[in-house]
């Protein structure tokens, strides 16, 4: 009998040596004379336990990890091909109470498949919010999405559905989808997880947005520090194309959607929507004055629907099961779910997909075991490197757009970041000033100049030079850097660095 086993391909167990470990597995199952069915899958998200390797029993999938070369024969001693009991063994892969309390709805099939295998994907619902979509006008495509309440998971949480419709009523003789798949926040990966384990979901969701709008074309504009995820992406496109998914005939539907794959260059403010748009376009990628929005005046001057993955990879869902489905999750005007990404110094990192309105405390303590040093956790930082770094006091705070935004922080996509009480967080605010005076595109003063004036004043305030004069001017700079910049790049950047000064005051006396 072939025993069907599954290893990762996501780049996390990748680095964990997952490939070391899927040879392992082979070259032991042919001396020992045990048919294997190697499957590379996507992660199931629980990466303290990377390479996580899966065996399919009658009874149905069992979870071993984390899993290294030497222990493949110990493994096989205890007949873990056919789900024997052993050290390194959890159960029932579903039976996980770290799955078992998530809400999987983008990341249902995260896992579950070879990302690649197309009729692994179908076999497992793909395609049928497409299939749904194509039986619908364009305006009732978007009435789905405007009543699933869906946001923009990529930061500023702005309604999905009213973008499309601006660009559906646009008249233009082209328009464009563009997915913004430059994940650059720090603690954030659950783009690169979608991209790498379920990459049909997001060409899914971009047929389905340029079917809405009446766009024929999209681009996915991929970081340069994601080089499996542009292996994968580059594959599933050529294989949808070949299964009639992209081309001149969408699932014989005689609708045209064609779809690109585009590099960046390394550059953080290119995750900004319109200094993406420029990227696209050969440009150098700096941010453009709005208005006009992308949404009428995008790529190449065309109406442009810009989403960024988690976005788009809600939508086939959200059409296979209507978006009154989708909206029944969450709390108030944070509808849904989202995939939250721990990391950072926290004991079981990964990702956890459940819906809004979950607390801090819950995502750090029942899902994340607090932190991996075991001391207590001082300050976290949610929504990437410009969000606000919260103390312990905020942390009983849901996790929504609103509630956040009350509590002086930020959602951003999701990512949240843990330190202990060993981190000095005077050297954080700096860092926050720092890391924009290296990221910033240059256009606008107020970022440019601001961010390099700010690590000095900063500098001379953990100096003790005049510490209320220079605090007072770090206030009065910040307050012209989020009025004034032109873009979130130099708008945000004040939100760590006041944070900081706010809740860990202590930390900037010297």
């Amino acid at each position: 009998m072939t025993v069907t086993v599954f290893v990762p391909r996501d780049s996390a167990a990748l680095s964990m040596g997952a490939d070391a470990v899927a040879d392992a597995i082979v070259r032991e199952a042919a001396a020992r004379g045990v048919e294997v069915r190697l499957v590379r899958n996507g992660s199931r998200g629980m990466l303290w336990l990377e390479p996580l390797v899966e065996v399919g029993t009658e009874s149905g999938r069992v979870a071993y990890g984390p899993v290294t070369p030497a222990d493949v024969p110990g493994l096989f001693d205890a007949s873990f091909h056919e789900g024997g009991g052993h050290a390194l063994g959890h159960g029932r892969t579903e039976e996980m109470p770290w799955l078992q309390r998530q809400t999987r709805l983008t990341f249902a099939r995260v896992g579950l498949t070879d990302p690649l295998d197309f009729d692994d994907y179908r076999r497992h619902g793909g395609m049928a919010g497409l299939e749904k979509a194509l039986q619908l006008a364009p305006a009732a495509i978007v009435d789905e999405v405007k009543a699933s309440g869906l946001r923009g998971r990529g930061g500023a949480g702005f309604p999905a559905g009213i973008k499309w419709a601006t660009v559906l009523a646009a008249e233009a003789d082209r328009k464009y989808v563009a997915c913004n798949a430059d994940e650059g926040d720090s603690g954030t990966f659950s783009d690169r997880m979608i991209m790498e384990g379920d990459p049909y979901l997001l060409i899914e969701g971009m047929v389905i947005a340029g079917l809405a709008v009446g766009a024929d074309e999209g681009y996915v504009y991929l970081r340069s520090e994601y080089p499996d995820a542009r292996v994968v992406l580059t594959t599933a496109i050529e294989r949808a194309r070949s299964a009639g998914v992209l081309g001149d005939d969408v699932l014989g539907s005689g609708r045209r959607f064609e779809l690109h794959l585009r590099i960046g260059a390394g550059s953080y403010v290119c995750g900004e929507e319109t200094a993406m748009l420029e990227s696209l376009e050969g440009r150098r990628g700096e941010v453009r004055a709005k208005p006009p929005l992308p949404a009428l005046v995008g790529l190449w001057g065309k109406p442009t629907v810009v989403n960024n993955v988690m976005t788009l990879a809600a939508v086939p869902w959200i059409l296979a099961h209507g978006g009154a489905a989708y909206a029944v999750h969450g709390v108030g005007r944070s509808q849904g779910t989202l995939p939250f990404q721990l990391a950072g110094n926290i004991k079981h990192g990964g990702l956890v997909e459940v819906p809004f309105g979950v607390t801090l405390k819950e995502l750090l303590y029942d899902f994340g075991g607090g932190s991996r040093s075991g001391r207590p956790i001082k300050a976290i930082q949610v929504g990437g490197p410009l969000g606000a770094y919260l103390p312990a006091s905020k942390f009983d705070t849901p996790a929504d757009y609103e509630a956040l935004a009350a509590a002086g922080g930020l959602l951003g996509h999701g990512g949240i970041v843990v330190f202990d009480d060993t981190v000095d967080m005077a050297k954080m605010a700096r860092y926050a000033l720092e890391f924009c005076a290296i990221e910033s595109c240059g256009k606008c003063t107020p970022c440019r100049i601001g961010s390099t004036r700010g690590v000095e004043v900063v500098d001379r305030l953990l100096a003790g030079v005049d510490r209320r004069a220079q605090e007072e001017l770090l206030r009065d700079l910040c307050e012209t850097m989020r009025s004034a910049s032109l873009c979130a790049m130099g708008g945000l950047t004040p939100l760590p660095v006041l944070s900081a000064l706010d809740h860990f005051a202590d930390d900037f006396v010297r």
